[in-house]
């Protein structure tokens, strides 16, 4: 079996760090590679401030030349590297370690949106792009990236790419590895791989850009992507309901696909807790729907210009034969653009208006999307039983079969002592659950150092092998992002 040891003891650079200093400055220069404690401090922390490592120094490249020198320089005097995108990761797969061995190469330098193709729909961008600046540019061409989620004003494309990222989109358009048209990286040798150019029939073996997305920086650093757009939306519907139970939910999520077909882009269910937290939480927001709700749902329907017209009638027929067939008690249509933003925004608020509330074991996982539903109602009042005092809150991508699961911590507790004490007997036990019903422990967030024991706990052993074999047939001297994945 193939084996490979990332642990930062096998990875220490040599017993002169100036001089590799001495050199990445010599390389980047004072824009593009510092020691400066103060600069490099708010890299060190991940978004959710469970991680802080420590780093040689941060390097910020230009080009995809540069990027292939330095890592060069880094393969040469045995530096470790972590790359970084937005530093907005959930699961601390950009933070480095605490040794202080290893070398921050942040992307945000490489913003530049190389070409837009508006006849092939087509955009070319460098890693460093943020997801909302690609929006805005494709915008303005009368096009569109059908990929969004809550972070997109700090997440890069190098970022999304590396953990194939989801958000709210995915059930009509797919993750990011479906936007991925073309590729470019450096391996951890500093040669390019570039694959930038698409092609729809391309037998040369492996795909072998496919290999790099979702890998978190431990295959290869992506400084470059061809990514896919679709039509600008010309019109949109969106709905909020109240039903019953998340089974009643299921039901509508397969009313809503026969009925509206292509234009279903999203839809998300929020259980009352969540919508109770969110409202004590926007002291000027204001629920929906009258009268109580056990689950909400909110649907977003979109049309291009040929189809816009024909929008609003297909969101009334959606909604008039759903309480025909009994599938909502209430419901609504956003009456305007600021109307759906709001429901939106009640939607994007829930995880910290849950956070706000107090300490909780938060879980994005994935099983079949024909037994999310069921799971629910399985594993919810199972893991409050289990955990007395707890409660588990589920709300997110029911039709991707992702949801979101919340498990929050009694009332008057330690918060962080709790975390580590009986949070992880909870994580632990969840993860069990979702292994169980066939699903993964990861829908969309990653592994990054969060999860990466309990991928080795609970992974197929033949996948593992497989990943395994692959990060040493790529980065052979763990050099890229170690202790991250695998």
């Amino acid at each position: 079996m193939t084996t490979l040891v990332t642990d930062t003891a096998t990875t220490t650079p040599d017993a002169a760090p100036a001089a590799f200093i001495a050199a990445a400055m010599d390389l980047l220069g004072p824009r593009g590679f510092t020691t400066d404690p103060d600069v490099i401090g708010p890299w060190l922390t991940d978004w959710r401030g469970r991680y802080t490592g420590r780093a040689l120094g941060l390097a910020t490249p230009a080009t995809t030349a540069e990027v292939a020198s330095v890592v060069q320089l880094c393969a040469r005097h045995g530096v470790p590297i972590v790359p970084q995108g937005g530093n907005s990761g959930m699961c601390g797969g950009a933070t480095p370690d605490d040794s202080g061995h290893a070398l921050l190469i942040n992307m945000r330098r490489m913003d530049a949106i190389r070409r837009i193709d508006a006849t092939g729909r087509q955009v070319e961008c460098e890693a460093g792009v943020i997801l909302q600046t690609l929006h805005e540019a494709v915008e303005r061409q009368g096009l569109r990236f059908p990929l969004t989620l809550g972070g997109k004003g700090s997440a890069t494309v190098g970022g999304l790419i590396s953990t194939n990222a989801g958000g709210t989109q995915v059930l009509r358009h797919g993750s990011m590895r479906a936007q991925v048209l073309g590729l470019e990286a450096v391996l951890a040798d500093g040669s390019v791989f570039n694959q930038l150019v698409p092609l729809k029939k391309d037998n040369r073996g492996f795909d072998l850009k496919q290999v790099f997305i979702g890998s978190e920086g431990t295959l290869g650093i992506i400084t470059a992507a061809t990514l896919a757009l679709e039509p600008a939306v010309a019109a949109r519907a969106v709905l909020w309901a109240g039903v019953p139970t998340v089974q009643a939910a299921r039901a509508l999520l397969l009313h809503a696909q026969d009925q509206a077909g292509p234009a279903l882009e999203g839809f998300e269910v929020i259980p009352a807790h969540a919508l109770h937290a969110v409202l004590d939480y926007l002291p000027t927001a204001r629920a929906p729907l009258e009268g109580d709700h056990a689950w909400h749902v909110l649907i977003e329907l979109v049309a291009d210009a040929a189809a816009a017209d024909a929008l609003p009638a297909l969101a009334e027929t959606l909604l008039v034969s759903a309480f025909e067939a009994g599938l909502v008690a209430d419901a609504t249509i956003a009456a305007n653009e600021a109307q759906a933003e709001a429901f939106w925004w009640l939607r994007d608020s829930v995880a910290p208006a849950e956070r706000a509330k107090g300490a909780a074991m938060q879980h994005d996982i994935s099983v079949p999307v024909d037994r999310m539903a069921d799971f629910i109602d399985y594993a919810a009042p199972l893991m409050e039983r289990e955990f007395p005092g707890t409660s588990a809150v589920g709300f997110g991508h029911l039709g991707d079969g992702n949801i979101h699961f919340h498990i929050l911590a009694p009332a008057g507790v330690d918060g962080e002592a709790w975390s580590a004490t009986a949070g992880k007997a909870i994580s632990r036990r969840v993860h069990d659950l979702v292994t169980e019903w066939g699903g993964s422990i990861s829908a969309e967030h990653g592994i990054g150092q969060l999860k990466r024991d309990e991928l080795d706990r609970l992974g197929d052993p033949a996948a593992m092998h497989m990943l395994r074999a692959v990060k040493a047939a790529l980065d052979p001297r763990g050099l890229l992002n170690p202790g991250k994945l695998v």
